[in-house]
């Protein structure tokens, strides 16, 4: 039959490829995305400190711009901010006209960043960064910096006249319990802020807060200076004027009356508006006053604060930061790396892989040139990992596969002649009787009753073999005495073994001592013992010796061969109760001809015999030890043979001791196999 190729799929070769290459994929792309991952956070961790040093270079800037009209005098800021965070920082006008740059002392002059890094104005803060710095400096809706103050800068008189005002506050409000503190905002005007930020506990203390809320003269005149501002843009879309407060929330003019101004050196008090009647009011009005706050609050601080100035952040070359960008070339270069990784992973997978399947073609090879009973050449043997183990046991196996081989013709052969020898001398004295050549007297019918019981003990043998094989081999268990079962089998032999010349005996224990007691199939325990002695009469010589005897033994408890105990009265337990002996060790003895040594090992084997001509003289059918063995294993023991060529044998059963109520009564005996003791110990056919 020719061998079909298995495809590449299905071959070691394809899968060991196929999974070296997905170790190998896996591998690259998870070694690209943990550098990608490590370099990408590294990467962004230097860029989140680049941007918080950005965050604090625009914020410390911006509070320039918002306390000074003019640029004059920010060389100092710029050169202690580019000493502090190691970066190279650069103001411009909107023309790009140097107004501070901290490299002006490099010459030549480095050029300036390709992008610009924020737009320092006030007045319109940069959302990005101006978020970035909220923790730090509140930003209001209309995006102007909260200290660009302008007008509302209070001079030093009212300045000291509110902190005073403050601190009696505070005074009063710890008289109360309450702590708080006296925060100053940009302009200069303190604010009580309570611990825990809570401004509804300050309600109604009686401590003088609500008069750190009028204002000043100074916030009054700049105040009014806004309204007018705000009116003019709301006059313009012809809407009605509004009356601002301090924290820039407005009514419409008419709803609150003028509040007087404080006379010199009177104490600070509320503002009490005069109640009047509420507009109605909607969202896009509401939207339309912001916006006009918002313009009128620009025109107003639009000379206070510096102009509108580009900043330039880069590194100390004059470039700027650069971002993390995974480019195409960038791509393609990692992509040509993974796969050169990836091919060399495949080619030594290819290598390695053919080394792997050469040793395992040449074992199916082999396996398929048995199948097709071909020769069963050995594999060679060429290293010693899996491989190589793999075919040296293919070698053995093939090996013991020959001699099974050798072993079944051999019992085929042995069989036909077995039955084959009986079968024809029955037909020939029947034909002889037909013919009127023999007289089918008493002696007659005695020689074809012999062969037909020959023939009958070999099916018979042959049918307890096939049982024992298939574990259908039913045992009637029950209580047995085994000195008293030796002695029934010695007695059914004993006229045999008088008529070889050879004398039979059984060595037991003194006279009263109880006896070993088994849990057996008493039938089948007689055919095993009566077997090995009918075999040991048949090869000991006229004057030779059969003894049979009996003793305890305990198993090895590491496992090994079981230790046997001499045979004393101390050492042997009661009938049906515990003992020291754990089991029963029969020894067949004959002082024959022996067996040799390399014969030892096949003595059980069935059908084998040491003399190959299958004289009935020399030997029976070479199936009693085997089914010796077989009733042994079946009762739970084993059987060995030891010998020494010329001097004689010694057969062993070791049996295990058992109770009677341990001892479970079996199916009755095979349907045919309906012998009584006697017969079931009678010697097996010569």
């Amino acid at each position: 039959m020719a061998r079909t190729r298995l495809p590449l799929r299905k071959s070691l070769l394809g899968r060991l490829l196929a999974v070296s290459a997905l170790v190998a994929a896996c591998s690259v792309v998870a070694t690209a995305w943990l550098a990608a991952q490590t370099t990408s956070g590294a990467i962004k961790q230097e860029q989140g400190q680049n941007l918080t040093a950005d965050t604090r270079i625009y914020n410390t800037l911006l509070g320039y711009a918002a306390a000074h009209p003019r640029w004059d005098g920010v060389e100092a800021t710029v050169r202690e901010l580019a000493r502090q965070s190691g970066r190279r920082i650069a103001l411009t006008t909107e023309n790009h006209q140097s107004l501070a740059d901290s490299a002006a002392a490099r010459k030549p002059l480095p050029a300036l960043p390709p992008q610009v890094s924020a737009v320092v104005d006030p007045l319109s803060l940069d959302t990005t960064l101006a978020a970035r710095s909220s923790a730090k400096t509140d930003t209001s809706a209309d995006r102007i910096d909260p200290r660009a103050v302008g007008p509302f800068r209070l001079p030093a008189s009212e300045r000291e006249r509110l902190k005073k005002a403050a601190d009696h506050a505070v005074t009063c409000l710890s008289g109360l319990g309450i702590a708080s503190d006296a925060v100053v905002g940009p302009s200069g005007r303190p604010r009580i802020q309570p611990v825990g930020n809570d401004p509804d506990r300050t309600q109604g203390t009686r401590c003088g807060t609500e008069a750190l809320d009028a204002p000043t003269p100074t916030e009054r005149k700049a105040l009014t200076a806004l309204n007018h501002l705000a009116d003019a843009c709301l006059g313009r879309q012809h809407r009605p004027a509004i009356q601002l407060s301090l924290n820039l929330s407005w009514n419409e003019s008419a709803a609150v009356a003028a509040v007087p101004e404080p006379k010199a050196g009177s104490r600070l008090a509320s503002p009490e508006p005069t109640p009047v009647p509420p507009s109605v009011r909607n969202s896009d009005d509401d939207r339309a006053i912001a916006s006009c706050v918002g313009t009128a609050r620009r025109e107003q601080l639009s000379s206070y604060v510096a102009s509108p100035a580009l900043l330039f952040i880069g590194d100390q070359g004059g470039a700027t930061v650069p971002g993390f960008n995974l480019s195409p070339a960038n791509t393609a270069r990692i992509a040509g790396v993974a796969a050169l990784v990836l091919a060399l992973t495949v080619g030594a997978s290819v290598l390695a892989g053919a080394r792997l399947v050469r040793p395992l073609h040449a074992l199916t090879n082999a396996a398929q040139r048995m199948r097709d009973g071909g020769s069963s050449e050995p594999v060679e043997v060429t290293t010693d990992n899996e491989i190589g183990r793999l075919a040296a046991t293919f070698n053995d196996m093939s090996a013991h596969r020959a001699r099974l081989e050798e072993q079944r013709k051999a019992m085929v052969s042995d069989v036909a002649h077995e039955l084959r020898t009986p079968l024809s001398n029955i037909r020939g004295w029947l034909e002889a009787a037909q013919d009127g050549l023999a007289e089918p007297d008493p002696a007659f019918v005695s020689s074809l009753l012999e062969e037909a019981v020959q023939l009958q003990h070999i099916i018979d043998d042959l049918q307890d073999l096939s049982a024992a094989d298939a574990g259908a081999l039913r045992l009637h268990v029950e209580p047995v005495r085994i000195q008293d079962l030796l002695g029934q089998v010695a007695s059914a032999h004993q006229a045999r073994a008088e008529t070889a010349g050879v004398t039979l005996t059984v060595t037991g224990a003194p006279p009263g001592t109880p006896a070993l007691v088994l849990a057996a199939d008493p039938v089948r325990l007689r055919q095993a013992v009566g077997n090995l002695v009918s075999n040991a009469v048949r090869h000991t010589p006229p004057g030779g010796q059969v003894t049979l005897r009996v003793r305890g033994g305990t198993p090895d408890p590491a496992g090994g061969p079981a230790t046997d105990a001499p045979f004393t009265k101390a050492a042997v337990t009661a009938p049906f109760t515990d003992a020291a002996f754990t089991e029963a060790v029969v020894e067949v003895a004959d002082t024959g001809t022996g067996i040799p040594a390399e014969y030892l090992p096949y003595v059980f084997d069935r059908f084998w015999r040491a003399e190959k001509s299958r004289n009935r003289r020399t030997g029976g059918s070479g199936l009693g030890l085997a089914i010796v063995r077989k009733l042994a294993e079946a009762h739970g023991g084993t059987a060995s043979a030891a010998s020494a060529e010329g001097e004689g044998s010694v057969f062993t059963l070791r049996l295990p001791l058992g109770r009677p109520e341990l001892a479970t009564d079996g199916a009755d005996e095979p349907a045919g196999r309906t012998q009584s003791p006697a017969a079931e110990t009678s010697p097996p056919s010569p």
